[in-house]
């Protein structure tokens, strides 16, 4: 298997799915994307952070999030607005799903 230290990435990506109690849908958007707005605002190796939901309806939420590398997403876990957003959304998380993966290197057009 090839190691991370091997492959040319391009971005550190973060997909994070949030089931959520019925009803919390309003309360948890509000919370992270306020989140999301500090997180691209205040911290540099912060690219992008999107807030997804379904167009069903529904009490998923998904995040798509990439850093420049692993230590700008640690760096992301301990700023305060991350902290008010946990404490914020706990009690309305029925479960999450959190996956790293890495934005492979490619031709970038229009650049």
């Amino acid at each position: 298997m090839e190691g991370l230290k091997e492959r040319r990435m391009d971005g550190f990506v973060i997909l994070a799915r949030f089931h959520l109690r019925e009803g919390a849908l309003p309360r948890f958007l509000d919370a992270v994307r306020r989140n999301a707005a500090q997180s691209v605002a205040d911290e540099p190796g912060c690219r992008r952070f999107d807030v997804l939901t379904p167009l069903e309806g529904g009490n998923e939420v998904v995040l798509y999030e990439i850093y420049d590398d692993a230590a700008a997403f640690d760096a992301h876990l301990a700023t305060p607005h991350y902290a008010a957003f946990r404490a914020a959304t706990a009690e309305l998380v029925l479960a999450s799903r959190i996956e790293r993966l890495a934005l492979e290197e490619h031709a970038r057009q229009g650049r």
